[in-house]
């Protein structure tokens, strides 16, 4: 009972301080210093180095020559650069399109108390704890024109060959990279929507509001900065995927399904262009930072406002 009630001041205490503008004692520099260390050692220096790299001319062996911007004038007079650009812009915008408004419902549902609710989240979030290698492999296997599912439903996938085309090469990527990252990005809103006051729902039944005009007016609304996050995550996922193309597709048929990421390998581990490979590296990084800024920019997020402002 002494530790309740001494808990309860404390409490108090803490608010009583927040409103009268008290300053709130936070940790000091030093619990940042070993995440400081580890982003500077492996994000950061890697990053400098790929830079440097992207200046010069290296095969793996011996030293690197400098080579000035012929790595970087090389990139904008190669199509298949071009291309690859682009397609992994398309293979983003398409991701973007196709997971978010999936994340949504599930999400909401999932943040709701329906029986069995979360047995089943369990089951649908087992995608996001396997490696993109896993499940290409898997997808692979059970997409093969010979042994695998087409090849038993011809009625549907024609010959079975979905990766002899373009269109239908691109199809298997998005379905694919939606299966497994869905999950991640639906996880996001479902703590998005468990925030979200449960007296706003209160309010609008009272005046009469139905479910769907709660999620168009409320839910959505108040989702507004999860989805910011989820959409600057997804195009950064989306542009620098590698795994998926090479294991699926290989950037075939022809160079239909070569992403930037993947080009990128062909030029540094294929044809040991380090230099050019560095370029292109370097290139998706900046392409990635300009489009997340965009989008910070554009939404207001970078403001912070807040969605339950008068709460």
């Amino acid at each position: 009972m002494t530790t309740t009630i001494a808990t309860t001041k404390a409490v108090e205490g803490r608010r009583a301080d927040n409103r009268t503008g008290a300053t709130v004692s936070r940790p000091g520099f030093v619990w940042a210093v070993p995440a400081t260390l580890f982003f500077v050692l492996f994000a950061i220096v890697p990053l400098l180095l790929v830079a440097v790299l992207s200046f010069t001319k290296w095969n793996g062996l011996g030293s690197p020559e400098f080579a000035g911007l012929d790595n970087w004038t090389g990139l904008f007079d190669d199509p298949v650069m071009i291309k690859s650009l682009w397609l992994s812009l398309l293979l983003t915008l398409l991701g973007v399109a196709v997971q978010t408004p999936i994340s949504i419902l599930l999400g909401v549902w999932a943040a709701g108390q329906q029986r069995n609710r979360a047995v089943l989240s369990a089951i649908y979030f087992v995608p996001l704890l396997l490696s993109a290698t896993a499940v290409s492999v898997l997808w692979r296997a059970l997409l093969d024109p010979n042994f695998g599912v087409p090849a038993e439903m011809q009625w549907l996938f024609g010959d079975g060959n979905l990766f002899g085309s373009r269109n239908s090469a691109i199809g298997v990527l998005v379905f694919v990279g939606a299966w497994q990252f869905t999950p991640f990005h639906t996880l996001i809103y479902q703590g998005a929507a468990r925030a979200v006051p449960p007296v706003l729902y209160q309010a609008a039944a009272i005046d009469g509001a139905g479910r769907i005009r709660q999620f168009f007016h409320i839910t959505l609304p108040q989702l507004r900065n999860a989805v910011i996050t989820s959409v600057i995550l997804m195009v950064v996922g989306g542009l620098t995927t590698f795994d998926t193309v090479l294991i699926l597709t290989q950037g075939g048929p022809g160079t239909d399904t070569t992403i930037s990421a993947y080009y990128m390998y062909q030029k540094a581990f294929k044809g040991f262009d380090f230099g050019a490979g560095s370029a292109i590296a370097l290139l998706l990084v900046l392409v990635a930072t300009v489009i997340s800024l965009l989008v910070v920019r554009l939404s207001g997020y970078d403001k912070m406002r807040s969605t339950s402002e008068g709460l």
